[in-house]
């Protein structure tokens, strides 16, 4: 299962956005689930808001669950810190990705294509060992509701 921290706003998610959804219908087929969740503090940022991400997804092509994490307690349980944050879970429940999309990021003049993402998913289907190294998310930090900021 591949689960994505993400959000209507980030450049970051933005720039990803449709690749992520061309990978996904991709991997879905292979019997990979996808799963996105906006931690976002939407009061803050109203553009994140519920009612907002169904029109976002689909402009994307996600055919996966985007889900809320009001409470923000998903993101802080996964120690998610940016928007697009990628982990991977195996069949049996072990983390065995955390990191990057790609090495595209906004306004760079390349297309997001997934690789490092595509590696990963490709070495699960073809049981292979997962790629190293594994290069942490770059994004815009979750927008975290007052007073409910990771400890440090």
């Amino acid at each position: 299962m591949v689960i994505v921290f993400a959000c209507n706003h980030c450049p970051y998610v933005v720039h990803i956005r449709d690749s992520l959804g061309r990978l996904a219908s991709e991997y879905l087929a292979k019997g990979i689930s996808f799963v996105a969740i906006n931690s976002n503090d939407f009061a803050q940022y109203p553009e994140d808001a519920p009612g907002k991400m169904p029109a976002f997804a689909q402009a994307g092509g996600w055919t996966f669950p985007y889900l809320i994490d009001a409470s923000q307690a998903v993101a802080h349980a996964w120690h998610a810190a940016c928007t697009p944050d990628i982990f991977v879970i195996s069949q049996d429940g072990k983390l065995v990705y955390a990191g990057q999309f790609d090495s595209t990021r906004p306004k760079s003049d390349t297309v997001a294509t997934g690789d490092d993402l595509r590696a990963v998913l490709q070495a699960i289907v073809s049981h292979q060992p997962i790629p190293s190294p594994q290069i942490p998310s770059l994004g815009c930090n979750i927008k975290w509701k007052p007073g409910n900021e990771p400890k440090q």
